[in-house]
């Protein structure tokens, strides 16, 4: 997946988690973990316009993979498959991360949106998965601040922004139409200043984990 976005495409790793582009064949990987996470996903994504399992199917993998390639192309975003790899080397597509509405020049900025397979919830994947994605936006990336708008009672995502250090500093109304009507949100935000003192993101979680 080529792209014109500074620091796009790349590979990012810390231990078993790594982020890559999307492949072409990742379809039938992708659409198992969608179906098999319905319940897990659907309260906090925007309606599909069909059923879960016709818009999550190998089929439907092949527009949202030429979507985001047209995006990353244009440098509207940074998508990443977020995997876990195994003892045998192989890689196991386990989430999604995207670092979107990339704005440049005096804004500088991105939105991310994350979803994991709650098979591997709680071990710290996405806020791996996260940490490395807004390194990698404020260096090679060359933006400044990341956001992340997540509904108030979505308590799990919100433990993954809040865990990395990320401030809450907005509260939307009726911020996106998710499962049937108009949401609010609570905006987080961080900018390339708040960790650079620290030497980023990812050793700011390093020293939260231990």
């Amino acid at each position: 997946m080529l792209g014109s976005t500074p620091g796009w495409p790349a590979v990012l790793a810390d231990g078993p988690v790594v982020l890559r582009p999307y492949k072409r064949g990742d379809g039938r990987a992708w659409s198992e973990v969608r179906i098999a996470n319905q319940e897990w996903l659907a309260p906090w994504e925007s309606a599909p316009p069909g059923p879960w399992s016709e818009m999550n199917s190998t089929r439907a993998f092949g527009y949202v993979y030429a979507d985001m390639k047209r995006a990353a192309r244009r440098g509207d975003s940074m998508p990443f498959a977020v995997c876990l790899r195994e003892s045998d080397g192989s890689e196991r597509l386990v989430g999604h991360i995207n670092l979107g509405n990339i704005v440049r020049r005096a804004f500088s900025s991105a939105y991310a949106g994350y979803w994991v397979d709650h098979r591997v919830a709680g071990r710290g994947v996405i806020p791996t998965a996260l940490a490395l994605a807004v390194d990698h936006a404020f260096g090679p990336g060359g933006l400044h601040r990341i956001e992340v708008n997540i509904r108030p009672e979505n308590r799990p995502s919100r433990r993954v922004v809040e865990k990395l250090g990320f401030r809450e500093e907005a509260y939307h109304q009726r911020y996106m139409h998710i499962d049937g009507g108009w949401r609010d949100h609570l905006g987080y935000a961080l900018t390339s200043e708040e960790v650079a003192a620290e030497g980023g993101l990812m050793a700011r979680w390093r020293r939260v984990r231990a």
